[in-house]
């Protein structure tokens, strides 16, 4: 007797590798072999991948879909997640400068995934949010010849704050797989 589960059924788009996400020869993140030279070229590459990644992830649902939540109590969606990610993209440039420190996008604490609601305007300006903070702290740190320079009040090396924004994207990219899983079975690299 087959056990009866609310589970989507597993779906993949591709065709030589069932279990992949996509065919490595459509794979927006396939290099071809060709790897960047240098560190900080390296490390954009790594984030650049991530970023995508995040987008493939969400590419082809809803509102609806995207702001649906993982496991109660957990508010985490993929829409908050996008949410999520440009405010900590925000956050990382507070790292960067002397100033005073940018406002938070969303409010107070959590909003990013407490207010990710399944309305167009909502997921239209999420990701919005998430392209123009991703490239002014693109930006912000691309103003630096040399990783190791620190940099804002903390003086925290410019490496540092490239190598936990890889970290971040990467954390999130697992949650998305599971939570893309969660909505239409879909599974993936």
């Amino acid at each position: 007797m087959t056990p009866m589960s609310d589970a989507p059924a597993r779906w993949t788009r591709a065709t030589v590798y069932p279990d992949m996400w996509a065919d490595p020869d459509k794979d927006p993140r396939n290099n071809e072999g060709s790897t960047p030279d240098g560190e900080r070229a390296t490390l954009l590459d790594f984030l650049v991948n991530y970023r995508l990644t995040l987008r493939m992830k969400c590419e082809g649902l809803d509102p609806e879909q995207l702001a649906r939540r993982s496991v109660p109590p957990s508010t985490m969606s993929l829409l908050g997640l996008v949410r999520h990610l440009a405010e900590v993209e925000r956050d990382w440039r507070n790292w960067v400068t002397d100033d005073e420190p940018l406002p938070k996008l969303y409010g107070r604490r959590d909003a990013d995934f407490d207010e990710a609601t399944g309305d167009r305007a909502a997921v239209d300006a999420a990701f919005a949010d998430l392209e123009r903070e991703q490239a002014a702290t693109d930006a912000a740190l691309d103003r630096f010849d040399d990783l190791g320079e620190r940099v804002g009040r903390d003086r925290v090396a410019v490496r540092e704050l490239m190598v936990h924004r890889i970290d971040e994207y990467a954390r999130h990219c697992g949650h998305a797989d599971l939570l893309r899983e969660c909505v239409d079975g879909r599974v993936g690299q």
